[in-house]
């Protein structure tokens, strides 16, 4: 308890201090994070609202197959982005190994199941007469789809917040494709990885404690917005 307590008092205070060594990973680890959370949403929530309002053949087994890719492990997505971009690879003379954008397209590969999946069962929940009848008073296709939207905002935002949620957890990716380099691709959870290799808990249990402080904040902020609306 003693060994636990101390640590936990070493990193608060290394967080009041506002380490710059610190401030710099956890930048790094929103930036990266927030970029691949922006890019899934873009890609993976009109993907989830055409396959929800769509039939066609095929529709179950692609559902299913997205169901499937959530529990895909962060090690085979930059296992196989690595083979993409490595030197040897595809898109090797475009430099992308070890950089931020790497790390970006790992997790984008990595969420976009996840937003693509949420956003199917949010839209698929809703009445299909909302739908129909913005048809029948003459609304367009896209004014029709907005009507829809308006009715799953909040499963729509809690894809995107569970999203980010994943990306800003996860280590194997950014590990693989980022290279864990100082000042640049260094996130809260690789560091995290490399002080307990090392041995050194202050700066590990300090980054655990501003990343629960930041997913807390984030589904936090999602309930008020959502209690205000409704009421």
């Amino acid at each position: 308890m003693s060994l636990l307590a101390d640590g936990l008092f070493s990193a608060l205070l290394l967080i009041k201090s506002l380490d710059p060594e610190l401030l710099s990973i956890v930048g790094v680890s929103l930036k990266v994070s927030l970029a691949s959370t922006v890019l899934a949403g873009l890609l993976g929530v009109p993907a989830g609202f055409l396959i929800a309002l769509s039939e066609f053949p095929g529709k179950r087994m692609t559902v299913t197959v997205f169901n499937t890719l959530l529990a895909v492990p962060t090690v085979v997505i930059g296992l196989l982005v690595y083979t993409f971009i490595s030197r040897r690879g595809l898109f090797g003379p475009w430099d992308l190994l070890y950089t931020q954008k790497a790390i970006v397209v790992g997790q984008v590969l990595l969420i976009l199941p996840l937003v693509i999946t949420l956003t199917i069962a949010a839209v698929s929940r809703v009445d299909h007469r909302y739908r129909q009848t913005a048809l029948t008073l003459g609304a367009s296709v896209l004014q029709a789809a907005a009507v829809v939207l308006r009715e799953v905002r909040f499963g729509v935002g809690a894809a995107v917040i569970a999203a980010f949620g994943r990306v800003i957890a996860e280590v194997g990716v950014s590990m693989m494709l980022g290279g864990n380099i100082k000042g640049f691709t260094r996130t809260m959870t690789t560091a995290m990885a490399l002080e307990y290799d090392k041995g050194e808990f202050v700066l590990a249990v300090a980054l655990g404690l501003v990343l629960l402080t930041i997913s807390f904040t984030l589904n936090v902020f999602l309930n008020l917005v959502q209690g205000r609306i409704r009421t």
